[in-house]
């Protein structure tokens, strides 16, 4: 079968991520399924990034003639193809073995930024042959400042030329609901996890070949290499509250744009303008840090508002269509990111996902805009819209 006859096939099959996420909940086990879709505590927070998002309505216009949306969008002096990127998500591995080289090439091929996790199940030194100049790396910070340098050097020397620091983990979250599903970190061989793989068998195989998802980057700086001594060795490294000092120190490290990923609040983001930060993420962390937190989505306009178009604005949590792109567009974001979404494309159709999910997201973008009677990025930020209650 043609690329073309099987890109149209599965868009016949899966036309919305909606889909995906079905098809991926059949192909993976329990303990894989929750640890992508769990927020924290209730999730509460988690379920009201979708809310948030839905209530923001347009009033379209119409008698625009032929209409040809243009979505290229230049960042830090590279033009990318699409207003929307894949997100830095972490023990990816255990949702589908070799997820990061299936999202990196795709990023490649469709040129989109690509924003590889600290705490990935593959290394900078294995993703990055195959990213082109798309690799985003995005750093857990350690305590120790030797440690993240060194993370720093081999996140450059592997080719990726952007940096995102996570500022929004001052402590490991409550993810009951993965506890309840029996995930260990590191993953262990149980009774259950033995089942879970029988009755997952694809899932079963893949993983068997390329072996147990572990956290593979930060393994090169553990004394020990077993999978307990790495979990120990970042638990005692990752996390805790940061300083302005530490990020600024981050900062002047990395010879290319710098943004702080988890700003949810405007005093905070015009701190980072006035340090010098090349851009900034509007994010929740996903619903996975902190079950009181407003969505991303509320408070991005007083943010937007009090930076002025002074920094680069990316947005994610909670984006899950095309039509959610776009409202984060309309409100002010530069770039838009999305994780679970790649999850399910991959987890559901292995090396044809990342692509699928792309052209899903990039036909609902273009079709929302030609509805409501827009051609250009510059038009959506423009659009006329409420937020229903």
């Amino acid at each position: 079968m043609s690329y073309e006859k099987k890109a149209m096939s599965l868009m016949n099959k899966y036309p919305a991520i909606s889909d995906l996420r079905k098809k991926a909940h059949q192909r993976i086990p329990l303990v894989a399924k929750e640890y992508m879709e769990t927020g924290t505590d209730d999730d509460d927070t988690l379920n009201q990034n979708r809310i948030a998002l839905k209530k923001i309505k347009f009033k379209p216009r119409f008698l625009k003639g032929s209409l040809a949306p243009s979505i290229e969008t230049n960042l830090f002096g590279k033009k990318y193809d699409f207003p929307f990127g894949i997100a830095p998500i972490g023990l990816t591995g255990l949702m589908w073995p070799n997820i990061e080289i299936i999202l990196a090439k795709a990023a490649k091929t469709y040129n989109l930024p690509f924003c590889l996790s600290t705490l990935a199940t593959e290394t900078p030194e294995r993703v990055g042959p195959h990213m082109g100049n798309n690799g985003w790396f995005q750093l857990y910070t350690p305590k120790e400042k030797h440690l993240a340098y060194k993370l720093l050097e081999r996140a450059k020397n592997s080719g990726f030329h952007t940096l995102v620091i996570t500022i929004d983990i001052p402590i490991p979250s409550r993810r009951q609901r993965t506890k309840r599903a029996g995930l260990q970190t590191p993953p262990k061989i149980t009774p259950n996890f033995i089942w879970q793989g029988i009755t997952h068998p694809q899932w079963a195989l893949a993983t068997l070949k390329r072996g147990l998802p572990s956290l593979r980057t930060i393994a090169e700086h553990s004394e020990f290499k077993d999978m307990m001594s790495v979990e120990k060795f970042v638990a005692k490294q990752m996390g805790g509250n940061l300083s302005w000092d530490y990020v600024v120190d981050l900062k002047n490290q990395w010879d290319g744009p710098v943004l702080l990923k988890g700003i949810m609040h405007e005093a905070d983001a015009i701190k980072a303008v006035e340090l010098g930060f090349d851009g900034i993420f509007v994010s929740n962390h996903g619903g996975r840090q902190f079950d009181g937190a407003l969505s991303p989505i509320e408070v991005l306009p007083k943010i937007v508002e009090a930076v002025g178009g002074k920094t680069t604005i990316c947005f994610d949590s909670g984006v899950r269509s095309g039509l959610d792109i776009l409202r984060a567009l309309s409100l002010g974001a530069d770039m838009v990111f999305l994780g679970r979404a790649f999850l399910y494309g991959v987890s559901a159709l292995g090396k044809y996902g990342a692509a699928h999910t792309i052209q899903i997201l990039n036909g609902e973008l273009q079709n929302a805009m030609i509805n409501l009677g827009i051609e250009s990025l510059e038009e959506i930020r423009a659009l006329e819209k409420i937020i229903s209650d």
